[in-house]
Formats: structure tokens, C-alpha cells, sequence
């Protein structure tokens, strides 16, 4: 067993002893449901010039935080926005150990998860100040932290209000558009990938401001759009089935929502190889656009132009691991999602 399996296991074993039905099944849906985030996120390791146990830790950590946070503020929508603010406040805190706990659980239905969640803040919070260049990558961190803030809004029932929101959200939070939507913008804020490259970089010593910098700006919000985007096209039937929020829904016609992640992906593509050993970081771009098109829901007939289209898009390594990678979802019963 890898060290980043080994660290799941030992989630696991913390999650299925939580005392509340609906967080424990919550965390387990974090856990086996969302397998490939917790894995990809484990893939961030290979960025650092050297292996580390306390990056590996707190990759897995903050990941499995993010997906659980995810499920159960997707559980508890009806409590209202501000209960899923109060929540995600974890995720902000998980990373600056300067900040004193809140209480995640204020406004949430349910609270006796046993200490699940405050382990995963206080691992995330223990483990990352022991990266030999947290301090160098700190502003950035944080900055990519706050922005998850935009995480709840997602998952407002109101689809008028919610839409609403989210515009309000990106008019404050960013001066400079680069020329996206304002879906586009909170699209990339609401994925996390930001923070697990930087703190891959935070596990090197020779990491400087401008290497830190770099990264911010080609993960926020390239590379994260790119990633929100396939999985909003990969979950697109079961959203629209659920009533659930689809970014892919925002351009109009799924042609139009082909044709734009294509170029958000070429761009990602292109803004990962700029970074310093861009190669490591384009590998794990490559390889998730192939987790996300080796979904089954990607094969149907309705979408399978579309498919073969992004997956030439993402290149040589995406089309041979997309076979590699299907053969994994059916091993770890992931085929569907």
C-alpha cells in the first residue's frame, strides 16, 4: 500500500466510526465516492523535487476536507447560504494556523461527527507550516483559500438567486477578468487545485515568491476552470436529472460548452508548461482532463463527438491515459461519477 492509500485508509477508519448517520455518510462519500479527487490530489506530490511524507499528508487532508465539506454542505442546502459559509470556513482556517477554530457546525442540521472534521483542519494546519516554504507560498495560499468562500454558493437551491450570487461574488472578488464570464470566474475559484500546487511548491526548498506567483496565476484561474468545467461536462446529465448546478449550462448549447473548454484546456495546457518544471505540471493537467473523460456518462452517443474532440485537445498523454484510466473506474467502481 502507497503512502497516499495508506493515508485514506486511515481516514476511513476514522469516518465510519462517526456517531451521525448523515456525516458519516457524508465523509464515506468523500472518501469512495470521490476516489479519483483524493488520488489525483495524491498526484500533486510528483511536483516537489523530493518525496514528503508531510506533503502527502496534507494533500490528502485538505483534499478529503474540501470533498466532505462539498457533500455535506450539499446535504444541508436548505439550512441556507450562511450555514455553508460557516462550514467552509475550514477550508480557510485548515491552512493558517494563526486563525482560531470556528464553529463549522453553528447552523448545520447535523454536528456529532466525532471529531472528523476539526482532525482534518488541525492535520492540515499542523502539517503545512512543517513544508520548508510554507512562509514563501503563504499569501498565495491564502488568497486561493478565501476564494473557496464561493464554494456554498454553488449549492444554493434558488437557481435565480443562486445566479445572482454567484455574479455579485465575482464582481468583488476580481478586478482583472482576463475576459471570462462571471461563471468562468467562480468556476475556477470553486476548485481547489490552486492549493494543492502551491502547496506541492511549499514542499521545496528553492521555492521563491516568483515561482509561488507563477503557479497562483496559472492554476487561478486556467487550470482550475479547466478542471470544473470537465467534471461539470462529465456530470452534465445526472445535474440536469438532479436540478443541480451546471456550469457547463452558463454557454447555451453543449457545442458552445465543448468548444470553450477546449480552449480553456489548450490554455492550461500552455500556462503549465511556463512553470518551473512545467513538464510535472502538465502531466498532471493531461492527466486530469483524462480522469474526467474516462467518465461513462462521456461515452454516450449524445456526447461521444464532443468526447474524442477534447480528448485530442488534451494531447498525446491525455489519449493514452483515458483506456488506463477507464479500466481504473471499473477496478475501483467509479464508472458513473
Amino acid at each position: 500500500m502507497g503512502g497516499g492509500a495508506r493515508e485514506v485508509a486511515k481516514w476511513r477508519a476514522l469516518a465510519v466510526l462517526i456517531p451521525d448517520d448523515a456525516l458519516r455518510c457524508d465523509a464515506l462519500a468523500a472518501i469512495d465516492r470521490k476516489r479519483g479527487n483524493l488520488d489525483g490530489a495524491v498526484l500533486f506530490s510528483t511536483i516537489a523535487q523530493r518525496r514528503s511524507r508531510d506533503l502527502l499528508r496534507v494533500l490528502v487532508a485538505f483534499e478529503l476536507l474540501a470533498d466532505f465539506l462539498d457533500c455535506t454542505s450539499e446535504r444541508g442546502a436548505s439550512a441556507g447560504v450562511a450555514n455553508g459559509l460557516q462550514l467552509h470556513r475550514a477550508l480557510v482556517e485548515a491552512l493558517d494556523p494563526r486563525l482560531p477554530l470556528s464553529d463549522y457546525y453553528r447552523d448545520h442540521p447535523w454536528s456529532d461527527d466525532g471529531g472528523f472534521l476539526e482532525a482534518l483542519v488541525q492535520t492540515c494546519r499542523e502539517t503545512c507550516v512543517r513544508l520548508p516554504s510554507f512562509d514563501v507560498a503563504r499569501p498565495y495560499v491564502a488568497r486561493a483559500a478565501e476564494l473557496t468562500q464561493v464554494l456554498p454558493l454553488n449549492h444554493e437551491e434558488d437557481a435565480e438567486l443562486r445566479d445572482g450570487l454567484l455574479r455579485a461574488w465575482a464582481r468583488a472578488h476580481f478586478a482583472d477578468t482576463e475576459g471570462l464570464a462571471w461563471f468562468e470566474l467562480t468556476g475556477g475559484a470553486s476548485a481547489w487545485l490552486t492549493i494543492l500546487a502551491l502547496l506541492a511548491l511549499a514542499a521545496d526548498e528553492s521555492c521563491d515568491a516568483d515561482d509561488a506567483r507563477a503557479a497562483y496565476h496559472a492554476y487561478l484561474p486556467w487550470i482550475s476552470l479547466a478542471g470544473t468545467l470537465l467534471d461539470s461536462y462529465g456530470d452534465q446529465d445526472a445535474d440536469s436529472s438532479d436540478g443541480e448546478h451546471q456550469y457547463v449550462g452558463h454557454y447555451g448549447s453543449s457545442d458552445i460548452a465543448a468548444r470553450r473548454i477546449g480552449e480553456v484546456l489548450r490554455r492550461s495546457l500552455s500556462e503549465a508548461s511556463s512553470l518551473r518544471r512545467g513538464a510535472r505540471h502538465r502531466v498532471l493537467v493531461c492527466a486530469m482532463a483524462a480522469m474526467y473523460l474516462s467518465k461513462d456518462s462521456v461515452r454516450e452517443p449524445a456526447w461521444r463527438t464532443q468526447t474524442r474532440s477534447l480528448i485530442c485537445t488534451g494531447g498525446p498523454l491525455t489519449r493514452l491515459l483515458v483506456p488506463a484510466l477507464r479500466a481504473w473506474r471499473v477496478v475501483n467502481h467509479q464508472q458513473a461519477r
